[in-house]
């Protein structure tokens, strides 16, 4: 027990090292969603809802835009560019497990939020963003739920795809998440259809869940069902097909 605790503090430290050292991470983590804020707060392309303010409205949709954008495509690129270069072909011959591997990457991409978090939240209420505190602390299982699902679907990407492929689904899942998922405009202006089915993805479960608990409103059964099979379903799913090389 002791040994994989080493292993698993060790491998979290140079993730994290890895995930920070490397400038588009940086700008996939906290620029585009930073830059997203501000622009859409102060210039009102999208209109938000009747008597919302644009940051207020924005500003659960950008934290989860955060976690897709560390958790799932930071994350699944890098991985997948590992693997390509046989980086995790020589972590294989070592005593590191599969599970360990997969846990130590989503603990730096834990680390990497909380950074996240402060940033976008700073920024947000400087632009005048006034959350209610009632049911605040419900944000952080949304956040955690979320970070598990989606670094389950990036490493199952990953360790299955060729480098280059991990790149381009990663990207391409993150535009269509971005544009469906109620992050930067109402979902109830998508296609009933579309509603239907962005629900059952996890975007859409953990922008709901974050607005409403810093909105102060009941959290949708929808989002409290959806959420947690997929924080469970897929870092289950990338144990499983994950493979060194």
């Amino acid at each position: 027990m002791m040994g994989a605790v080493s292993r698993l503090s060790a491998q979290t430290v140079m993730e994290l090292k890895l995930m920070l050292r490397n400038a588009e991470n940086l700008i996939v983590t906290f620029g585009i969603p930073t830059g997203m804020l501000i622009f859409f707060s102060i210039i009102r392309v999208l209109p938000p809802p009747e008597g919302t303010e644009p940051v207020a409205f924005l500003a659960p949709g950008i934290l989860a835009l955060s976690v897709i954008g560390a958790a799932m495509v930071s994350l699944g690129i890098q991985t997948g560019f590992e693997r390509f270069y046989l980086v995790l072909k020589r972590l294989g011959a070592t005593p590191l497990r599969r599970w360990e591997l997969i846990a130590s990457k989503a603990l730096a991409v834990l680390l990497t939020e909380i950074a996240q978090v402060v940033v976008v939240v700073g920024v947000a209420l400087a632009l005048g963003w006034r959350p209610q505190v009632d049911q605040l602390a419900l944000a952080v299982p949304a956040l955690l739920l979320g970070t598990s699902a989606f670094v389950g679907i990036g490493l199952s990407m990953a360790g299955r795809l060729r480098a280059v492929a991990t790149l381009a689904a990663t990207n391409a899942l993150f535009l269509v998440l971005l544009v469906s998922s109620g992050i930067i405009f109402p979902l109830d202006r998508l296609p009933e259809v579309m509603q239907f089915g962005a629900r059952l993805l996890p975007a859409a479960p953990l922008t709901d869940w974050l607005r409403a608990a810093f909105d102060g409103a009941e959290i949708p059964v929808a989002s409290l069902i959806a959420l947690p099979v997929w924080a469970v379903g897929a870092p289950i799913l990338a144990s499983r097909i994950f493979r060194w090389e």
